[in-house]
Formats: structure tokens, sequence, C-alpha cells
């Protein structure tokens, strides 16, 4: 017999399940599973274990989960949820508690309640079937991870003090007790905004967390709740959103979402109903040489979940334009790690058979760094990445607004004109130009992307300013 341990990444959410279970038992689990659930069923034919047991530490906010849908793909396997943290869920599943364990072969899953990142919270330890008592490792879900802890602050600020506290005694009571050598698996690496500053490793110990983890350091919970307050990222718009399309039952969508090719005149008209928001997926130099009069660019690099999420309305379905149609399914599916499943089509042929209709294109200039140091004196500036890269270095002269608080338009506070050249700058250029095309859409008329941006200013040499 042979134990079954599998991780699943998903890039972009930064989003780790687990398939585990044993060869000789034929039986496995599956925790915290994405939408596209094809990847579980075909892990549990390579092993030869079917999936009876479908897990989750809790209701996620960062992306839609894939437990209803795996449910329903293999027909006999059950949803277990915690039971604990009064959490309620809209759709059938079995609730667990503190203590509860499930047997798959030579490994027990053990559930224990940490909170703190939410009320409910569960992670599920692992051990050896005839040592329940002494687990080798955990799947720690969002409350413990490498180099940092989840966030406490995700259900409103009326929560936020009770749950910090939560937070601090499952790490001291909980955590600080394990052996050393217990292994940890999170459900987030690094990129996630379920806690700040998420280490790259996609696994740790508890000996390695508590020598080197900042969250693990404190014995008073009046400094860790300064500390955490302190840390903590922007929470994105599509938290809350998410968390309720987890509580209620996520959609159920088979293979991929559905979305229909509209010839380039169909896409015309259904973008000038102005039902849909319409959303250009290549990337940023094919973005700036030619697209259709109001799109919103975000390229379809694995981060797309995340900035899709976070800039776009929910409740208004998607017109898209795809670089190589080949990849929409892939496209498609980066929307709906983060609920967005309402699709309204998207062009067929792309923008070549858009231009070979003759129809209408705008363009979004680029300003490479070059131009920008030479010509600084023409541009107004603007600065779109997070508060803290903001002040951690940047052009002189650079006025500051997140991209994400740019989603509802352009509200006049930065004190741009614009009738006059404003060149946009984030990291490497990808989130400028989520900035400059909303900027475009907002009635800026002289717009330009800064392709490289800090990265490329940094590496040709240009002074940096803090």
């Amino acid at each position: 017999m042979t134990l079954v341990f599998e991780s699943v990444q998903t890039e972009g959410i930064a989003q780790l399940s687990y398939l585990i279970g044993d060869d000789g038992s034929q039986t496995a689990a599956v925790i915290d599973p994405r939408p596209d659930v094809e990847i579980y069923l075909e892990l549990s034919r390579k092993h030869g274990v079917a999936i009876t047991h479908v897990f989750e530490t809790h209701i996620h906010a960062d992306f839609m989960s894939g437990a209803r849908e795996l449910e329903r793909r293999l027909g006999s396997a059950e949803i277990f949820v915690s039971g604990e943290g009064d959490a309620e869920y809209e759709f059938p599943v079995q609730k667990i508690h503190d203590g509860d364990r499930f047997p798959f072969g030579s490994v027990v899953l053990t559930a224990r309640h940490t909170p703190g990142h939410t009320p409910e919270h569960l992670a599920y330890e692992l051990a050896e079937k005839d040592r329940g008592d002494d687990p080798w490792g955990v799947l720690t879900g969002d409350s413990l991870f490498v180099s940092s802890a989840g966030r406490p602050d995700l259900l409103g600020q009326e929560q936020t003090e009770e749950l910090t506290k939560q937070l601090f005694h499952t790490l001291r009571d909980y955590y600080l007790k394990l052996d050393d050598g217990v292994l940890i698996y999170p459900c987030h690496g690094a990129g996630s905004a379920c806690g700040a500053d998420i280490g790259e490793r996609p696994m740790s110990t508890i000996g390695y967390e508590r020598r080197t983890n900042d969250f693990l350091q404190y014995e008073e919970f009046e400094a860790f709740e300064t500390f955490v307050n302190r840390g903590a990222p922007p929470v994105p718009q599509h938290y809350p959103i998410l968390k309720k399309i987890n509580a209620d039952g996520p959609p159920l969508i088979g293979i991929a979402p559905t979305i229909a090719g509209l010839p380039p005149e169909e896409f015309q008209k259904a973008v000038g109903r102005g039902e849909s928001q319409l959303v250009d997926t290549r990337q940023m130099l094919a973005f700036g040489g030619g697209h259709i009069e109001g799109a919103i660019n975000i390229g379809d690099r694995p981060e797309l979940s995340v900035w899709a999420g976070d800039m776009l309305a929910h409740e208004k379905p998607i017109l898209l334009v795809v670089e190589d149609e080949a990849q929409l399914d892939w496209i498609v599916w980066h929307f709906a790690y983060v609920g967005l499943t309402d699709f309204a089509g998207y062009l067929a042929g792309g923008m070549k058979a858009w231009g070979n209709k003759g129809l209408p294109l705008a363009t979004l200039p680029q300003a490479p760094v070059h131009q920008l140091s030479e010509e600084k004196s023409k541009f107004q500036i603007l600065d779109v990445r997070s508060p803290s890269e903001f002040e951690s270095g940047r052009i002189s002269g650079a006025k500051h607004k997140f991209v994400a608080e740019m989603r509802d338009g352009i509200d006049g506070d930065l004190g741009l004109d614009p009738d006059e050249p404003v060149a946009v700058y984030c990291g490497s250029g990808y989130r400028a130009s989520i900035a400059a095309s909303l900027m475009k859409r907002a009635g800026f008329k002289k717009v330009y992307n800064v392709p490289g941006s800090m990265q490329g200013w940094k590496n040709a040499g240009f002074t940096v300013v803090s």
C-alpha cells in the first residue's frame, strides 16, 4: 500500500489544492478543489483510486470552489464542510467538527477547528492510520501560510477584532504546540491576497515557521494585533462576492464555461448595446497598436484571474477579444476561477477579422522608459502600483492611485488634466495597461502606457526616489 499525495497549483490566484489517499484501499479525498475539476479526475485515474470525499477548509473568498462540480462529476462523493463557527451553506453538504476523523487506507485525516481567517475554518491533520494523534502533516488551508498567516479582516471591520483574537490563539495554541517536524501544506502561495507577503515555497515545517514566520513571534495579543493590521494588503473587491457564491452554491459549469463566437459585425452590435463589459486579453503592445474603443486590457497571463475579479462587475456579462482562439478555454477558466462565468460572446477571427471589415480602431500609445526619461517634463506621471510598492521607490514627480481603486473610473482626486499627456506605469507594464485602458474609457485623451515600467526604469539606470 502506498500513500497517494498530489498537490495542484493554480497560477494567478496562487491556490493550492490536494488529492490524498491510498492505492491499497483505492480511496482518496480532494481538499479545496478549484472549479476546473478534470485535473483531479485525471490524477485519481493515474493512481487507481476513487475520490470518495471532497473537503473544504472554509468558505473561500478568493476563488470559486469546485466542490459541487467535482461532486457532480463523480456521482458518489460527498462534500464535507465545517460545522464550526455557525457557517451556513445553501446547498447539500455534510457538516463536520473538530476531532472528526476520516480514514483512507494507511492515512487518516483529522479535522481541527482553526478559526481566525474565518470563524468556521478547519485544518486537516495527516497521520498514519495507527498513529492518529501523532500527525506528520497538516493541510492548513488559509490559517497558516509559509512565512505568513491568513488575514482576519475579510468579513468586515465589525468582525476583524474577534477574528484577530481567534487567529492569535489558533497560531499559539494549536500550531506552535505541534512538533517541529510536522509538515504544513497551505491553500495559497506567494501572490495571494489572503495573507501578507506569503512565501514562495509551496510547503514548510512547523519548526522552520516557528523560527522564521513573523506571525508566530508574538506572545502578547496587543502587539500581534498591531502587526497584523499593519501588514494586510488591500481587500480585493471580488472577495465578498465570492464568499456569497461559495456559500450559496457555486454554479455547475461542466467542461468549460460556455461562450459563443460572434462575427465582427455582430460583435460590434453587441458592444454598441452597452449591456456588456468589453475585455481585451491580448498583451499590452498588441492592445496598444489597435483595439476596440472602450475595451479594458487584462492580458492573458495567469494573473488575469486576480485582475478580472478585482476590476470587473460580476453582475454584467463579458464580451471577449482574444489573441489565439485555441486558448479560449484556458482564458475563460481563468475568469471562472473568480466567479466570472457570464459571457456575451467573443470576437470570432479576432482583431484581424475586425480590421479586415474596416471597423474602427482605437490606439493606446506606448512611452518606453527611455522616452519617458528624455521627455519627462511633457508628461503627467501616474504610478498605479500598490501603496507599499509606491512607498518603496518611485519615479520623481509621480502621482499615485492603486489600479484596483480605478475600477469605477477616475474620480478627479489626482488633479490630472484629461487633455494633457499622462504616462502610466506599474511594476512591468501589465497593471499600467489595465489602468491606462480605464483612463481612455473615462475620457483621458492622451494616455500612454510605459512598457517595462519600474523594472525597465531601474534596469536602464534611471533614478528612483522614495
